[in-house]
């Protein structure tokens, strides 16, 4: 659930990883931004396929999109949801405790 605090924006747990997922199948449907995202983490195909839903996967997913402002807002605009719960939802997976 997305709640709006004055320190910013934050999502629960659930929606980081619901937020993170999109992003990862929006890198993977693009040939070239998924060898990119693939270069820049040293994962490999089949470390990603086995590792889809692992937490450092989904982070490194919102943080690749996160470095990248046109690729963020693309993504933002084609998932409806605002940049801001982007980067709410990566600090939530970079969280300590992912809770």
């Amino acid at each position: 659930m997305l709640k709006s605090t004055q320190r910013g924006l934050r999502v629960d747990r659930e929606t980081a990883e619901t937020i993170a997922a999109q992003g990862l199948a929006f890198l993977t449907a693009d040939q070239q931004r998924l060898h990119r995202f693939l270069a820049l983490t040293g994962l490999q195909p089949a470390d990603l396929k086995q590792r889809l839903d692992a937490r450092e996967v989904l982070a490194a997913a919102l943080s690749f999109l996160a470095a990248d402002e046109s690729l963020l807002l693309t993504f933002a605009a084609g998932q409806h949801v605002a940049p801001e719960a982007i980067t709410a939802a990566l600090a939530r997976l970079d969280s300590a405790d992912g809770q």
